[in-house]
């Protein structure tokens, strides 16, 4: 994939990683008082090597990294993104403890309760997203969202980055990426209330969702429908190689009628059925994660809905999920990427996320 060129590297640059199923997206940068992109790199996978977010052949990914890093001359410092189903995310709502060890104390209690796994087995995160200020007769609290992920989960991931000579300065959630490439942080003044939010969703190999208020996440979870169970679905009523069924689904879309398509009318019949499956079956995603967050204590209004990723650039998808879900939707691309093509900038959005600083 041919890529823009950008400005020279920096030895202090970070590369914000994010692996798929069929490849490997880098996007370096430099932050130092503003935010500089000074390479980019999307590379292909094999079969059989990542699959819904998790490694399977450890070897041939640190072959694909090693090869890819040494191509584009990019950082060996990296910022890895995870989103897979053995990472756990929780919103909980607890006192405003100004003692951070007591804090942490707190959301490790809440969190024995809250999390699917044994906290000896997990590595576990916490940050504070919001709060509710103090009212009559009441102390205040906070939001705190927290994230646990499996220690041999995590070891799967960082072993090839080693392997392959790169040096990891930390993993991150693939949806906070995602919110800090788009979001506009909110402006709320001390003591007030937020009001409403922003649902996030990046249609790649799996589904990224997350909703939140500014740059702040409030909920998140990973969905397995995704763009590549779509692409798979074709290849296997086609007999394509799953390249060419992604091509043939970014070909065909979902704008113009069947038989104004050109190719062979089969592939293109096949092609619009299992796209329009595709929108249904990610709508239901989204509608079940919109009833899931909103159940929430702390649940906000979500204003609008914002798409990123290789899926978001079939043409008419946006539309006629917006249509299912009976609400606008938008695509957005980070800033930096306004001379690259659409599915470029698509691949690349989430690692510009994980590069930047928290």
């Amino acid at each position: 994939m041919r890529l823009p060129s950008l400005h020279k590297k920096t030895n202090d640059a970070i590369v914000g990683l994010e692996i798929e199923a069929d490849s490997v997206a880098a996007t370096e940068v430099r932050v130092n008082g503003s935010v500089e992109v000074t390479a980019t790199a999307i590379a292909p996978l094999p079969p059989g090597v990542f699959h819904e977010g998790e490694v399977l052949d450890p070897d041939r990914l640190a072959e694909a990294l090693q090869a890819m890093f040494a191509d584009q001359k990019l950082s060996k410092r990296v910022r890895l993104g995870v989103g897979n189903q053995r990472v756990a995310v929780r919103t909980v709502r607890l006192p405003a403890l100004e003692d951070p060890e007591k804090l942490e104390a707190a959301v490790r209690f809440q969190a024995q309760e809250q999390i699917p796994m044994p906290l000896e087995d997990a590595v576990l995160e916490h940050q504070v997203v919001g709060g509710v200020p103090a009212e009559e007769g009441e102390a205040p609290q906070v939001d705190v969202i927290v994230v646990a992920a499996r220690r041999e989960m995590v070891r799967s991931l960082v072993e090839p980055l080693r392997s392959a000579g790169l040096h990891p300065a930390g993993l991150d959630l693939a949806a906070f990426g995602m919110i800090r490439a788009l979001a506009e942080p909110g402006a709320v003044e001390p003591g007030e209330r937020p009001t409403e939010a922003v649902l996030y969703c990046s249609l790649g190999d799996v589904t990224n969702l997350a909703v939140a208020r500014g740059s702040s996440c409030l909920f998140t979870r990973v969905s397995h429908v995704g763009f590549e169970a779509i692409g798979a679905e074709l290849a296997a009523r086609c007999g394509l190689v799953p390249e060419h069924a992604a091509q043939w689904l970014h070909h065909v879309g979902l704008e113009r009628p069947v038989e104004a398509v050109e190719g062979d009318p089969g592939i293109v019949a096949a092609a619009r059925e299992v796209l329009e499956n595709g929108v249904s079956a990610l709508g239901d995603e989204l509608r079940l994660s919109l009833d899931y967050y909103g159940a929430q204590e702390s649940a906000l209004p979500v204003e609008r809905i914002v798409l990123c990723g290789p899926g978001s650039t079939v043409a008419g998808l946006p539309d006629r999920l917006g249509a299912a879900l009976g609400a606008e939707i938008v695509t957005q691309r980070p800033a930096p990427f306004a001379a690259f093509d659409e599915l470029s900038a698509a691949r690349l959005t989430l690692p510009y996320g994980l590069a930047l600083e928290r």
